[in-house]
């Protein structure tokens, strides 16, 4: 029988037959997946859940922010359970926890309890991406990891993509409260294929947990996920509560930065960040993890608020980004061994690069040629360089730092999801009402464009000044969120060199 994690130079016999590979694979998976699912599946309903609780709009938002701040709380534990327990009964007991949550969700009948499930959920969902992907570089060969990792990033990256759409449909068709349910039978399979499928061992890591490290890390990315979540609706460094926030994340971080120099056996164990290519490769992996969640975050409401989609269209014509990812990541799997990260790594940065550019050509008047074109041209760039991203950064870390590095590799791809998030929108609020301010400037009899354009305009008419006002904040909304496309294309620029810094190398363990 396979063990969890060999701990030598592994033979042909210490890996499970193909057949229990693809079923321990396919359980795995699943959970990931259905974490990554509800990162964002829960977007579309949340009117329906505000009317269900009688919440205001600030109140049902922390069903989102809970589950996010719990998710990304808890997933640097996952390593240090893992060594402590092993890998098996932390997935066991975390999609189990998951799937309960899930239920209690659906069942909820007050924002409170609904707020206090999520949290559950993200708690137990937080160990369910790092764990699995250690668990498929375990069970496959070294010659087979680009291939593995190929098929587990299709699980965590369409996750985000899926999840719109997947969350219109089940609250059109039937109600809210499916956005949630549906996770249980899913989650149930996948306890039962872990527990028939998967080998466990004896955890030989006994190290104890170092709580005042994994304390002071809590509160950092605890306090920055907050400031993150909360800064627009805050209006960022106006509030005193986010220069709160702010001021406890940066004091905790740099805390664990010392804590972890001088500590004896410290909760972040510094060896990770002495490997290049797991450095190099996660900064990467935070772009990419920016551009899957940043792009959808403005597209949605962009496509609702100024285009009228309905929500299932939105999960429609955002579509092809997920089909890009699939099949670029089933290329890029096959190829992997053959050609240089590197040179893949750039490919997907440049066609990433072309899609952005090609969105800052947005207009109130286009079809969804160029929404469904430029998507399908990002989510192949998003597949062709997540697949050596993941394998870089294993690609030269030592086996026995493989539970963390997966931990931290997984906290560090939310955590560029999340800056990249509230970047692109702080750009679009801001950008949003300049423009609108020099907008109206023009708006005055004496301008000839806008006679020519609207010609017998009352100004004097409450009726139709406000229709103008209207024009104006929508064409002020386009400006802006063609100005934060731009800022993803620079931004993406900005990474290129860091491909650079890579060094495709033979793992020592």
């Amino acid at each position: 029988m396979a063990p969890e994690a060999p701990a030598h130079a592994a033979s042909p016999a210490d890996y499970p037959t193909p057949g229990r590979r693809n079923l321990i694979t396919l359980a795995v998976l699943t959970g990931a997946f259905m974490t990554q699912l509800d990162v964002t599946i829960a977007n579309v309903a949340l009117p329906h859940m505000q009317a269900s609780t009688s919440a205001s709009r600030e109140q049902i938002s922390w069903v989102l922010t809970s589950y996010i701040i719990m998710a990304a709380t808890f997933t640097p534990l996952a390593g240090w359970l893992a060594g402590r327990i092993g890998r098996k009964r932390v997935m066991v007991i975390a999609v189990a926890g998951f799937t309960l949550a899930s239920a209690l969700c659906g069942m909820a009948q007050t924002l409170g309890e609904l707020i206090a499930f999520r949290l559950f959920q993200g708690m137990m969902g937080s160990a369910l991406v790092p764990m699995s992907q250690a668990i498929v570089l375990d069970i496959n060969p070294p010659e087979r990891h680009g291939s593995a990792l190929a098929l587990w990033g299709i699980g965590t990256v369409l996750g985000p993509i899926v999840g719109p759409l997947a969350g219109g449909w089940l609250t059109d068709n039937l109600n809210w409260r499916w956005v949630f349910y549906i996770n249980v039978p899913f989650g149930i399979l996948t306890v039962l294929g872990l527990l028939a499928f998967m080998n466990g061992r004896d955890a030989r890591d006994r190290k104890g947990l170092d709580v005042f490290g994994f304390g002071l890390l809590a509160v950092a990315i605890c306090s920055l996920q907050l400031m993150l979540d909360r800064g627009q609706s805050q209006g960022w460094f106006d509030s005193r509560e986010i220069w709160i926030e702010t001021v406890i994340s940066v004091t905790a971080f740099y805390l664990v930065v010392v804590h972890s120099l001088t500590a004896r056996r410290p909760f972040v164990n510094p060896a990770l960040f002495a490997d290049r290519n797991f450095v190099a490769g996660n900064i990467l992996g935070m772009f990419q993890g920016g551009v899957a969640y940043g792009v959808i975050a403005l597209l949605a409401p962009m496509l609702a608020e100024l285009m009228g989609y309905p929500v299932t269209l939105v999960g429609i014509v955002t579509a092809p980004r997920g089909v890009g990812t699939l099949f670029a990541m089933l290329i890029a799997g096959r190829i992997i061994n053959r050609v240089d990260a590197r040179a893949m790594i750039l490919f997907g940065l440049v066609l990433c690069g072309i899609s952005a550019w090609m969105m800052t050509q947005f207009s109130l008047a286009m079809d969804s040629r160029l929404l469904l074109v430029s998507g399908l041209i990002q989510g192949v760039g998003q597949g062709v360089m997540s697949v050596p991203i993941f394998t870089i950064i294993f690609a030269t870390l030592p086996d026995r730092l493989r539970n963390e590095g997966a931990a931290m590799g997984s906290l560090m791809r939310n955590l560029g999801g999340a800056m990249s998030i509230a970047a692109l929108q702080a750009v679009a609020a801001h950008n949003e009402a300049t423009v609108h301010a020099r907008l109206v400037e023009g708006v005055r009899p004496d301008n000839p464009v806008l006679a020519l354009r609207a010609p017998g305009l009352d100004f004097y008419g409450p009726g139709a000044m406000a229709v103008m006002d209207g024009e104006v904040g929508r064409q002020a909304l386009m400006v802006a969120y063609v100005d934060s496309f731009w800022l993803l294309f620079i931004v993406g620029l900005a990474v290129m060199p860091l491909v650079l810094l890579v060094r495709p190398a033979k793992k020592s363990a």
